[in-house]
């Protein structure tokens, strides 16, 4: 079925768009319902600026947090690349400084994602791939804002407005005019967005609490690698190895290894079976169908929509029985950014891309304590060693299988799991309240 619009010279008269997707029937359409009722420019409710425009100076031994638009979710942040700037860059940038209460955009990349800065962020500093947005005392609480511009209406605009193919971009004064209605129970909305806030908070505590215990039990709860200018290594171990890069040998990583050998190791690929998944190629990603989960699509702590891509029901229909994962399996990535580990909680409609194993326990070990160890410093250091060196980091099916992870007794795996699952569900309660308040927004829009 062909979809199309006619658009009159006068609609199209200053807006300097000639591209037909931008007059798509479905944008139309909700820029109707939008316009209907009583509404503003953001440009009018608040101050909006981008990041630092220079290269960032990043510096690990600061406190101050650099935020990009791989930080910003669908109304949290995402913190897990954990990069500082120096703070002398961030005293010259004070317009870019963050504070309480500033939305922030993403406007490289995945265009549109938004979330409000806490107290719980700052210190902090942003990059020029997002906007800041300052709302003016009082006008408009930043999390209704939120609200909307994840919703629907906010996100037809965001990439409405976005150009560029390979890495869209959504300019500073295209955000200025986003549309911004006035609803009578914001407050309400805004509420919800709070609380689906203070639940992700909770949930992150809940999960370093998991982290914490486990480190405590391995005596590695202050251990910090520290990389050494110079070594000597056997040639021995060379052969051994099977590797000649420097970097595969820097002591940091036998050291880690020697405090984790007091304790009852296993290797990864004992207690698992592992099945990789499939690619069938870039030619058949659609825009929407069912899941095809890649390396990007997966975090520690779920599924996440990020450049999200589809496969026709009628291939899906053909793999799902070889590719499709099943509830308590783990997902590992092994390509690109090998190492993040997560049990399937929920049953899904999709199959998982060859950049990801499929794990399947067959011994009486928690996977929720077994994926904590892989994304712990425990796995990810051994990871980095095995997996680097390249431009694209690939971690072969054998390095896999020969990680070496701590077995606690199961009462302390009990326990580590117990907090890894409470913390999931309170990033599913998370989510639950934010699409409430989404649904109220959209509805308030549609009903009038």
């Amino acid at each position: 079925m062909v979809t199309y619009s006619i658009i009159k010279k006068s609609q199209i008269e200053g807006i300097y768009r000639l591209d037909a997707e931008y007059y798509q029937p479905e944008y139309l359409s909700l820029m109707k319902s939008l316009k209907i009722i009583p509404n503003v420019e953001l440009n009018s409710l608040a101050f909006v600026t981008d990041g630092i425009h220079s290269s960032i100076d990043y510096d690990n031994k600061s406190n101050i947090r650099c935020l990009s638009a791989q930080s910003v979710q669908d109304n949290y942040f995402d913190l897990s690349a954990n990069t500082f700037i120096s703070e002398d860059q961030h005293k010259v940038n004070l317009r870019t400084s963050l504070k309480v209460g500033d939305a922030i955009l993403s406007s490289v990349g995945t265009i549109g994602n938004c979330a409000v800065i806490t107290d719980s962020i700052l210190p902090a500093n942003a990059d020029r791939h997002v906007a800041i947005i300052r709302l003016s005392a009082n006008k408009l609480s930043p999390y209704f804002l939120s609200v909307f511009l994840n919703s629907k209406y906010g996100r037809f605009q965001t990439l409405r407005e976005s150009t560029g193919n390979v890495q869209p971009n959504l300019f500073i004064d295209k955000i200025k005019k986003l549309i911004i209605p006035t609803i009578k129970n914001h407050r309400e909305i805004s509420e919800l967005a709070e609380k689906s806030n203070d639940m992700i908070l909770a949930a992150n505590l809940l999960y370093s609490q998991a982290e914490n215990l486990f480190l405590e039990e391995l005596g590695l709860k202050n251990f910090k690698p520290q990389e050494n200018l110079s070594y000597v290594v056997n040639l021995s171990d060379v052969k051994s190895a099977r590797r000649a890069d420097a970097e595969y040998f820097q002591p940091k990583y036998k050291r880690m290894v020697e405090k984790i050998k007091k304790h009852n190791l296993s290797l990864l690929g004992d207690p698992v079976t592992m099945k990789k998944g499939f690619e069938p190629g870039s030619n058949e990603y659609q825009d929407k169908g069912k899941l095809f989960i890649r390396v990007s699509s997966i975090s520690k702590h779920g599924i996440i929509d990020k450049d999200q891509k589809y496969l026709s029901g009628e291939l899906y229909q053909k793999l799902r029985k070889d590719f499709e994962p099943k509830i308590g399996e783990i997902l590992l990535t092994k390509d690109a950014t090998p190492g993040i580990a997560y049990v399937l909680k929920e049953a899904i409609e999709g199959v998982v891309a060859s950049g990801i194993m499929r794990l399947k326990l067959k011994e009486n070990i928690e996977a929720e304590y077994l994926t904590l160890c892989i994304n712990s410093i425990v796995g990810q250091m051994q990871i980095e060693r095995d997996a680097g060196g390249s431009i694209i980091a690939h971690w072969k099916p054998e390095q896999i299988k020969n990680l070496q992870l701590p077995i606690f007794p199961k009462p302390t795996q009990q326990k580590i799991a117990d907090l890894v699952r409470q913390s999931h569900e309170a990033r599913k309660k998370a989510k639950e309240l934010l699409e409430e308040a989404k649904r109220k927004v959209e509805e308030e829009i549609e009903n009038n």
